[in-house]
């Protein structure tokens, strides 16, 4: 039976998990703050959940696969994901500054999509070798 190589704990691992967490913990102030948050920026409480769903899905498959697939797979998925959120906050921010009510919208329809996009490329991703 072949056995997964597991590495011990380093601060990459630390730091996916951590990632992972703060999703999770995002999704939860985002379903439960939905018609506050939804006011504030200017979106449909619905959208907001939604957003929540997908990121304590995309949070709960990345602590989940945290010792199944390579840190090197996690850190160009991360490294992406976190690029693209600051593109997303920046185009929003930008679109408010600018009296657009869509800046909320871009910026909370990023955080639904992506979050799903992420996890879909861990579970497709190969894993770790094996022994």
């Amino acid at each position: 039976m072949a056995q997964i190589v597991t590495p011990p704990a380093t601060r990459r691992t630390v730091g996916i998990i951590a990632d992972g967490v703060f999703k999770v913990l995002l999704a939860a102030v985002y379903i439960v703050g939905a018609a506050p948050l939804g006011r504030l920026l200017g979106v449909p409480a619905w959208l907001m959940v939604a957003s929540g769903v997908a990121l304590l899905i995309g949070g709960g498959i990345e602590i989940g696969y945290v010792r199944s697939r390579p840190v090197r797979t996690y850190t160009r998925l991360m490294v992406a994901y976190d690029s693209g959120w600051v593109l997303a906050a920046l185009a929003g921010l930008l679109m408010a500054w600018q009296g657009s009510s869509a800046g909320g919208e871009v910026w909370i329809g990023y955080q639904t999509a992506a979050p799903v996009a992420l996890a879909a490329l861990l579970v497709a991703a190969n894993p770790t070798q094996t022994a």
